[in-house]
C-alpha cells in the first residue's frame, strides 16, 4: 500500500528531503515485537464470532500504570465479552470465558498475568476502555475500567489486591463509556474524572443500513452526554456535569486534558464520532465554556464532521504551544495551535506537515505522540484497521523532521510496520526504564502487541521527569503538573496528563529527548498548585524523580 506513496514522495522532494539536524537513516531506531517473549498471552475479543454491530467494532483500549509501586510499568488490557442483546446467538460458547487482563512488569523482559489475585478480570462486563489514577491520594494507583454496561472503579489496597468499589463511589455510569481522563479541575488536591461517553445503542433494532457497509454506522444511534464528576475527597464522587457547563451531547469517542492556554487551567478536548468536537475551556471558577467552534478544532479543514479517534497532545514544532493530532477513520487532523495579536486559534496542518500524504489511505485509531529517537521532536504513531470489518491495514510511524514536516520511517522501523493487523488502541512507555519510550497496541478479536525501542538511546540523550505530590496520607502522580525543559534554544513542554489517545492510557512520567546534550540547561516543574521550581544543570539519561509538598482540601459544601 505504501509504493504509491512512494512515487509521489519522489515528486515532492520539498516535503520528504531530509531537514535540518536529522539523523541519517542507518541511526534511527527500529521497534522489535517482544509480545511472545514476553509472556503476554492476552487476546481480545468483541465476545462473538461474528462482527456485526457497532458496540463489536468499537474494539478496545490499553492501560499503562505502575499497579504495584514497583516503578516499573504494568499492562491492563480489556476486552468484550458474550453479551445479551449485543451477542449473537452462535457466540454463547464463549460465555464465562472471556476478561480483562492485568500484566505485572517483572523487570526483566518478561510480564506475569496477575488477574485473578488483584481482581480485576472485569466481572464479565464488556469493558471498551481504561485508565488509571490515585483519586484517594493514598499512594496506591486505583484502576477505571469504561464499559457497555455499568463502569468498574478498582480500589487499589496496596497489597497487588483490588476491591470493586463502583456503586458506593457513584462512578458506576451505566451509559456506554469509552474513555476517562482524571485531573484536578477544582484545585482541591482530589483527582476527579470525565467520563466520555458514545451512543444510545439500540440492542441492535435498526437495520436499515447498506448491506456491505457491514453494520449500522454511529449516526443511526442517539447521542449520549458525557458526564464530569467531582471528587468529594471521600470515596465518593458527586455528578456535576451540568453545574459546571460541561452538558453537551456527543458522540465521544475519547478525551483528554491539557492546558493549552497555558494558564495553569486544564481544558477538557473530547473528540466525537461523525460530529464536531468540544473543547471545554477552564474558566478557573469550577465551570468550563465550550468554545471548540471558536478555536477551530470542532471539525475538519473543510467543515465536515470527521468520524475523530483519539486525540494526542504535544508541542509538535516547539514554539512553546500545545497542539493536537487526532487520527479519524478517513483522514488525521493535526491542528497546530497560533497565537496572534493575543488571539488563540489553532490551524489545520495536515497537508503541509506531510502527514496527509502518507496517511490518507488509512483508517486511524490509537495515537501516540512520543519521541521515538530522542532528538527533541515528537513524532506519531497510528494504528489503522477497518471501522465496520476485519480488514487489516498497516500501522505507521511518521518522524518529526523539526522544520514542520513528518517523514514515513514505517519502512524502516522493523518488521511489526510490514504486518497488518485491525488495530485500535495504542499506548506508550517505557517498560525497561532504559530511557527508549515502547510502544503497546490493542488490536480487534487478536492479541496486542509489545513493541520495543531498540535503539533510541543509541545516537542522542535522554530525561525522564517522575513528578509526585506528596500528601499526609499518601505520594501520587502529580496529574496536572507542567514540565519545561530547556536545552539551548529547544524548550521542551509537557503536561503531566497520561490519559491521551483512544480510551487508552499511557506512561505518566514525563519523557524528553536532549539530542547530543548531556545536560538540559534546566528542568522548571509548575505544580497544580501553581507553585514554580527551577533545577539547573541537569545531567542527561536518568530518570528525575521531583516531589511536592501537596495537601488535600475537600470540597466547599
Amino acid at each position: 500500500m505504501r509504493l504509491w506513496i512512494a512515487i509521489l514522495a519522489a515528486g515532492a522532494t520539498a516535503i520528504l528531503a531530509i531537514g535540518i539536524g536529522a539523523q541519517p537513516a542507518q541511526d534511527l531506531p527500529t521497534f522489535t515485537d517482544i509480545t511472545k517473549r514476553a509472556g503476554i498471552a492476552f487476546k481480545h475479543s468483541y465476545g462473538d464470532h461474528q462482527l456485526d454491530n457497532i458496540v463489536e467494532g468499537t474494539g478496545g483500549g490499553v492501560c499503562v500504570f505502575d499497579y504495584n509501586g514497583d516503578g516499573l510499568m504494568d499492562l491492563y488490557f480489556v476486552t468484550g465479552t458474550w453479551t445479551n442483546n449485543v451477542s449473537s446467538n452462535e457466540g454463547r460458547d464463549l460465555r464465562g470465558k472471556l476478561s480483562n487482563k492485568l500484566y505485572r512488569n517483572n523487570g526483566d523482559g518478561t510480564f506475569t498475568d496477575v488477574t485473578q489475585q488483584a481482581g480485576v478480570g472485569g466481572n464479565g462486563v464488556f469493558s471498551s476502555g481504561c485508565s488509571a489514577a490515585d483519586y484517594d491520594n493514598d499512594g496506591h494507583v486505583d484502576l477505571y475500567v469504561l464499559n457497555y454496561g455499568r463502569n468498574i472503579l478498582y480500589r487499589n489496597n496496596g497489597d497487588g489486591t483490588f476491591t470493586d468499589v463502583s456503586k458506593q463511589s457513584g462512578l458506576d455510569d451505566p451509559r456506554w463509556s469509552l474513555s476517562a481522563v482524571w485531573f484536578d479541575y477544582n484545585n482541591d488536591g482530589f483527582l476527579d474524572v470525565f467520563v466520555a461517553n458514545y451512543i444510545l445503542y439500540d440492542d441492535g433494532k435498526f437495520r436499515d443500513y447498506y448491506p456491505a457497509a457491514g453494520y449500522p454506522g454511529p449516526l443511526s444511534y442517539s447521542p449520549q452526554p458525557s458526564a464530569l464528576y467531582r471528587n468529594n475527597g471521600d470515596g465518593t464522587f458527586t455528578d456535576v456535569t451540568k453545574e459546571a457547563g460541561v452538558f453537551k451531547e456527543g458522540r465521544a469517542m475519547s478525551v483528554t486534558a491539557s492546558d493549552f492556554r497555558n494558564a495553569g487551567l486544564l481544558d477538557i478536548f473530547v473528540t466525537n464520532d461523525a460530529m464536531g468536537n468540544h473543547y471545554f475551556e477552564n474558566t478557573g471558577k469550577g465551570t468550563f465554556v465550550e468554545n471548540a467552534l471558536d478555536y477551530g478544532v470542532a471539525y475538519g479543514e473543510n467543515g465536515q464532521g470527521v468520524s475523530s479517534m483519539g486525540p494526542v497532545v504535544g508541542d509538535f514544532n516547539r514554539d512553546g504551544l500545545l497542539d493536537i493530532f487526532i487520527p479519524n477513520l478517513n483522514y488525521c487532523i493535526l491542528y497546530t495551535q497560533t497565537l496572534e495579536k493575543g488571539r488563540r486559534n489553532f490551524v489545520d496542518q495536515t497537508a503541509i506537515s506531510g502527514l496527509s500524504l502518507a496517511m490518507a489511505q488509512y483508517a486511524g485509531w490509537g495515537a501516540v505522540a512520543f519521541d521515538y529517537d530522542n532528538d527533541g521532536w515528537l513524532d506519531l504513531f497510528t494504528t489503522h484497521g477497518d471501522a465496520h470489518h476485519e480488514y487489516v491495514e498497516e500501522n505507521t510511524l511518521m518522524r518529526n523532521k523539526g522544520n514542520g514536516k513528518f517523514e514515513d520511517v514505517s519502512d524502516r522501523s522493523g518488521r511489526h510496520f510490514k504486518e497488518k493487523h485491525v488495530g485500535r488502541g495504542a499506548a506508550w512507555a517505557d517498560f525497561d526504564n532504559d530511557g527508549n519510550i515502547d510502544l503497546v497496541i490493542s488490536n480487534l478479536n487478536d492479541h496486542p502487541i509489545l513493541l520495543r525501542n531498540d535503539g533510541g538511546n543509541r545516537v542522542n540523550n535522554w530525561l525522564t521527569v517522575d513528578a509526585k505530590l506528596k500528601f499526609p496520607t499518601g505520594v501520587r502522580d502529580a496529574i496536572g503538573a507542567r514540565v519545561t525543559v530547556t536545552t539551548g534554544s529547544l524548550k521542551q513542554i509537557e503536561d503531566v496528563v497520561p490519559m491521551r489517545g483512544y480510551m487508552s492510557q499511557g506512561d505518566p512520567r514525563a519523557h524528553f529527548g536532549l539530542g547530543k546534550a548531556q545536560y538540559a540547561d534546566s528542568v522548571e516543574m509548575r505544580w497544580p498548585d501553581g507553585v514554580v521550581e527551577r533545577t539547573e544543570h541537569v545531567k542527561a539519561n536518568q530518570f528525575l524523580k521531583l516531589t511536592h509538598d501537596a495537601k488535600a482540601n475537600g470540597v466547599k459544601r
